[in-house]
Parts: structure tokens; C-alpha cells; sequence
């Protein structure tokens, strides 16, 4: 009898969350998306094409958005302003043992319906990886990480509502 109780529990209660984000306004239909073009003194080529990628997947594949290239509801711009390795840990005999890949991302949103929404604002995301390993090694994996996660920064500041 007592297994009853905490079988019933567990089928009873349920908690729905969700990670996509947050509602985008009924009044907003339209978005346009310009390329990001890669400023930073280091480039690294398939970065722009992966941000670029990724920003549109998320905007039109994951909303009710449609992409249109004039009088847009919602406007992105800007480019990739950093791109670089730095040591971050340091071994006693003065070498580095862990490594940095920072991307910063400049983005210039505008919004047409709610003109008091929109930024002008750098969004900047970083992963680590041994200095054992060359970066060639690792770019790629690290260039996912880090687009996916300036993807979601940008996404939840400019229309995730939250």
C-alpha cells in the first residue's frame, strides 16, 4: 500500500518546462537578417558562416518569423569584431596549460514596432581547451560552442521576452 502512494505521486504531477525562449510579439511578422561580416584582425573563415547560419536557423526555423529583405518588423546587423586565443593557465615553468577562444560578436538590432526595444550592444562568448592541443585541433568543436551560445545571448536580449 505504501508503493501506491508514491507511484501515484509521480503520475499525477508533472512540470512542463521549455528552453526555446520567450513569446515574440503578435505584431511582429518579419525579420531581416544581414550577413555578419568578419572585422576581427585574426579571421577565421567558417566562423562567418556559421554564425550567419546559426542566427537565421534560430530566427526563422525556431520562430513564427519570416525573412524578408526590406521594411523588416525586426532587423539584425554587425560583424565579428574579436577572434582570439589567450593562455589562461600558467604551469610553474612558465607555459601555458589551458587556452582560451574568445569570439565577440557586435550587434546592431532594430526594432520597427517597438522602437524602445532596440540595441546597439557586443556579445562576446569564450571556450577553453588544453594548450597541449594546436587550436587547429580544436577550432572547429570550439566554434559550435561558442556560436550556439552568442546565438542564445543574442536571441534572449533582442526577442526572448523574458
Amino acid at each position: 500500500m505504501l508503493y501506491i502512494i508514491p507511484i501515484f505521486m509521480l503520475v499525477s504531477c508533472s512540470i512542463s518546462y521549455s528552453f526555446k525562449g520567450g513569446k515574440i510579439d503578435e505584431n511582429i511578422k518579419t525579420v531581416k537578417i544581414t550577413d555578419f561580416l568578419n572585422q576581427a584582425q585574426l579571421v577565421y573563415p567558417s566562423l562567418t558562416q556559421a554564425f550567419n547560419r546559426e542566427l537565421r536557423s534560430r530566427m526563422i526555423e525556431q520562430t513564427s518569423l519570416k525573412e524578408t529583405s526590406n521594411n523588416a518588423d525586426l532587423e539584425f546587423e554587425g560583424e565579428i569584431t574579436d577572434y582570439r586565443v589567450d593562455g589562461t593557465a600558467v604551469r610553474e615553468d612558465g607555459y601555458a596549460s589551458m587556452a582560451k577562444l574568445t569570439v565577440t560578436i557586435k550587434v546592431r538590432y532594430t526594432n520597427n514596432v517597438k522602437p524602445e526595444d532596440s540595441i546597439d550592444q557586443s556579445f562576446s562568448s569564450f571556450e577553453e581547451f588544453s594548450a597541449t592541443r594546436t587550436l587547429d585541433e580544436v577550432q572547429d568543436g570550439l566554434i559550435t560552442k561558442i556560436v550556439a551560445n552568442l546565438v542564445d545571448m543574442i536571441y534572449n536580449e533582442t526577442v526572448g521576452n523574458w
